[in-house]
């Protein structure tokens, strides 16, 4: 089944980083489905500013820019964007390697315990009419695609499958679960992206975790995602919910 978000596909050998060249497009009014792969991203980033090891032709680096809309005073939508990404790129993935990874909370594909990719959103211009969204995604296709210390918690798809992947087609395959899964959640289907996130991630009921809260480090076993897509752990104190932070994972 084709994706129903028409990509405008831009290719480029070297970038400092995709998610930076597509938020300059964004402003700039881009449309949606304007997506940048680039080859080699000389300073990639992940989550809270973490550097996203970035090497010519050893992994995926793409960022796409959604435009989604979003009723006044309500963030549902947002919130559960990253999540709705999650579950495309594991389709994409299945589709294109016969590999089914799992998500963990709230924006990385594992294998295992090993990460193989990571997801990024950021907003630009939220509550106004040039509102959009960019969504970065790096998978790692060859074991060359992160640095020998971080070795130990990384894999690839090379790695996994044991033989030469089609980077081509992993691309193609990604960007069109993606396409799929957010034309889901814009038109209604949220329950479907939280059922089959739900599915895809062992991490999200009884695994132990730590988190800063407001009022300080905290402990506890997780319990599930609520239907804002906040996580929620169990603690001497009852449900918490998580939406934002840094969580450590007891895996």
């Amino acid at each position: 089944m084709p994706s129903p978000l028409p990509f405008e596909i831009h290719h480029r050998p070297v970038v400092t980083s995709t998610m930076d060249v597509a938020a300059a497009e964004a402003a700039q009014g881009a449309a949606e489905g304007w997506t940048l792969v680039a080859d080699e991203q000389t300073a990639g980033r992940g989550r809270r500013g973490r550097e996203w090891t970035s090497p010519a032709g050893a992994g995926v680096y793409l960022s796409v820019v959604l435009r989604p809309p979003v009723a006044a005073g309500d963030d549902r939508l947002l919130s559960l964007l990253t999540l709705a990404v999650g579950v495309g790129v594991r389709d994409g993935l299945q589709v294109a390697t016969g590999l089914a990874p799992d998500v963990k909370w709230p924006n990385d594909v594992f294998v295992g315990r090993r990460k193989l990719a990571g997801i990024l959103a950021e907003g630009l211009a939220l509550g106004t009419p040039a509102q959009c969204v960019v969504v970065g995604v790096g998978i790692n296709l060859r074991t060359a695609a992160y640095p020998p210390d971080v070795a130990a918690v990384a894999t690839s798809l090379e790695a996994e499958l044991g033989r030469v992947c089609d980077r081509d087609l992993v691309i193609d395959e990604v960007l069109a679960g993606v396409g799929r899964a957010y034309g889901d959640l814009k038109d209604g289907r949220a329950g479907d992206i939280l059922r089959r996130w739900r599915e895809a991630s062992p991490w999200a009921v009884g695994t132990r975790v730590e988190w800063e809260s407001p009022s300080g480090p905290q402990t506890g076993e997780t319990a599930g995602i609520d239907e804002t897509g906040a996580l929620l752990v169990r603690t001497t104190d009852g449900i918490a919910r998580v939406i934002a932070g840094e969580v450590r994972w007891k895996i």
